[in-house]
């Protein structure tokens, strides 16, 4: 299975985008309209402290009520972020995705962000692997053990379109 550094070199979008924690929802909002993304990192000194996705800016702050240019990144961002580090399997990231009902995660390296993987990435290369791995010959592969969550049946497949 592939491994998050590999997945992050064949990504055409190499950039990390991040704001500051005092930086405004709407300054977040706007970085995540031109680069058509749909979470931003929050970083205190080049550090991970949080992540601001659009879910979390339509929840916390559209639906209560509340102005983005005078609302903070750290007042609406997830403090206790799940990573990854470039060594990790696409299965785990599907499998931590998953459980954790999550879509983005920041790779880091020597406590440094150096990427970020969505679930949209995630899925690219996991439908990359079950057509490679094409066992029937019409399209139906074997879902990879590891990312199944502990009590479903493992030996199950997949249709692939």
């Amino acid at each position: 299975m592939i491994k998050v550094k590999d997945l992050l070199k064949k990504k055409p979008q190499k950039a990390i985008f991040s704001v500051a924690s005092t930086d405004s929802v709407q300054t977040v909002l706007e970085m995540m309209l031109a680069n058509t993304i749909r979470s931003v990192v929050v970083l205190d000194q080049d550090q991970l402290i949080g992540i601001v996705s659009e879910r979390d800016c339509a929840l916390k702050v559209l639906f209560r009520n509340r102005k983005a240019a005078e609302t903070t990144a750290a007042d609406i961002m997830t403090r206790d972020v799940f990573t990854v580090s470039g060594e990790e399997t696409i299965d785990a990231c599907m499998l931590m995705m998953s459980s954790k009902n999550i879509r983005h995660l920041p790779v880091c390296a020597n406590g440094k962000v150096v990427g970020m993987v969505s679930v949209g990435d995630v899925v690219k290369e996991v439908k990359k692997a079950a057509k490679a791995a094409d066992l029937a010959g019409e399209g139906r592969v074997p879902i990879f053990a590891e990312s199944v969550p502990r009590g479903l049946a493992v030996g199950a497949v997949m249709k692939v379109v």
